[in-house]
């Protein structure tokens, strides 16, 4: 099966002509893009540097921190330098815009909203937040900062939309570091990221039309978090651990010998329970052909009881456990455990595609980091980082706009806008310095 689909994706790619027209006029298109944005900027200094800024996260720049990009494009270091690091413009309402154009273009009514934290490795301990804690990218306890994000998913497409940094308590605790750090007062309180997970849906939630949240098991571990999330009427699937105890309530429990109280079905891990089923039990949901053949998934769902943070038993809820097989069919290669508070009639086919929903998610984080320099920032003061986050998710968003409209204009569609050539000619259009460098070819851009 393998070697029958890289002989017809090679045809297909053969088959490919990405068309010119889809590179033309990028340049004025960024520009047109940026309008909206920059409005609150009411005299030309910032609005160009705001402009500059993102140019230069949408370059090939190896590293997109403010001194590259100044020199990139033959600026003096320190007024863009300040614009970042320091000065006081409120970027909320960037994210504002952001979020009303996210509901404009993808917004659908079972889009699904998916929190994601993210760690961002750094030396030393002067930079806001920075703590030795637990950092994803490196997969272990190390000096790092942590942010959330919370990202928008539908049939349309995947952006994120806001983000909040993680103070350990060790930051909270100290008033000096704090303030040299220039936190604000309002933001100085220790909460934990689930704290910040329903900040951000206070403020984005009503703004965008959703039906679901997701999230991974860092967010789906706590109990009271999922229980808050239903009390505020939210839909969820969220990634909890292998090790999650639960209750079967499907099953018999054992026969009752007529002394004490009638017995339960025991506990056991969300794990081992997966692993006691049958083949008969497993749904097979065909998903459209990965990078690197087609991908088998096959998903289970059953309504079960977890447990509280005091060991007590909690509310029903239902279980999903997605399995992914690999190209052959033969072995499983990851199994993903969730538990949600919809309905037992939910489909098994809808838990999938929620389920998938955040990983669309990690993908366009992967996506920021390496093409639109979420992760390249070197700021040490709270508002720098505010600056830098902000411009680089419109940045990412400027991207998922092309890559849509290439889509529309290349018949081709996913394979072109995936393949390395598509690649390499719009990295060739997108950046930019202003429309006279952009015509000598001064600068570059990747995009996918």
């Amino acid at each position: 099966m393998e070697a029958r689909y890289a002989i017809r994706k090679r045809q297909l790619l053969d088959e490919c002509q990405v068309s010119p027209e889809i590179f033309e006029h990028v340049i004025p298109r960024l520009y047109s893009f940026m309008k909206p944005f920059v409005t609150i900027f009411q005299g030309q200094v910032g609005d160009q540097h705001a402009k500059t800024y993102v140019c230069g996260l949408l370059s090939n720049l190896e590293r997109k921190n403010v001194e590259s990009i100044a020199y990139r494009f033959d600026h003096s270091r320190l007024p863009l330098q300040a614009f970042i690091g320091w000065e006081e413009w409120d970027d909320e309402p960037l994210r504002l815009t952001l979020r009303h154009q996210v509901k404009t273009h993808l917004g659908q009514g079972d889009g699904v909203l998916v929190f994601d934290p993210s760690g961002f490795p750094k030396s030393g301990r002067q930079s806001v937040g920075v703590a030795r804690q637990w950092c994803g990218r490196l997969g272990k306890v190390d000096n790092c900062q942590v942010a959330l994000y919370v990202g928008y998913v539908s049939r349309k497409g995947h952006t994120l939309v806001d983000q909040r940094l993680f103070l350990p308590k060790e930051w909270t605790k100290d008033k000096a570091r704090l303030d040299q750090a220039g936190v604000p007062k309002a933001s100085r309180a220790y909460r934990t990221r689930h704290q910040l997970a329903l900040e951000m849906l206070a403020k984005n939630g009503a703004g965008l039309p959703h039906g679901w949240m997701s999230g991974d098991d860092e967010m789906g571990r706590p109990y009271w978090f999922r229980r808050r999330l239903a009390t505020l009427g939210e839909r969820y699937l969220l990634a909890v651990p292998s090790n999650t105890a639960m209750r079967d309530l499907e099953t018999e429990p054992p026969e009752y010998r007529g002394q004490g109280r009638r017995p339960r079905p025991p506990w056991q891990s969300v794990e081992a329970w997966s692993q006691s089923l049958g083949e008969e039990a497993w749904h097979r949901i065909d998903v459209r052909d990965g990078s690197k053949g087609p991908l088998v998934v096959e998903a289970v769902k059953r309504r079960m009881m977890s447990r509280t943070h005091r060991r007590q038993p909690g509310d029903e809820e239902m279980l999903v456990v997605i399995r992914y097989r690999d190209r052959d069919q033969q072995e499983v290669v990851k199994v993903d455990y969730s538990l949600s508070n919809a309905t037992p009639e939910t489909p098994v086919w809808e838990f999938a595609r929620v389920a998938k929903a955040e990983h669309r998610i990690e993908e366009c984080m992967q996506r920021s980091k390496s093409e639109a320099g979420l992760a390249d920032y070197e700021v040490r003061h709270w508002t720098g980082w505010q600056h830098h986050q902000t411009l680089s998710l419109l940045a990412t968003w400027f991207l998922v706009r092309e890559t849509e409209r290439g889509k529309k204009m290349d018949p081709c569609d996913d394979l072109a806008a995936d393949s390395p050539g598509h690649r390499d000619d719009f990295a060739r259009g997108v950046s930019v310095r202003h429309h006279a460098a952009y015509a000598q070819g001064a600068t570059e851009a990747t995009a996918t």
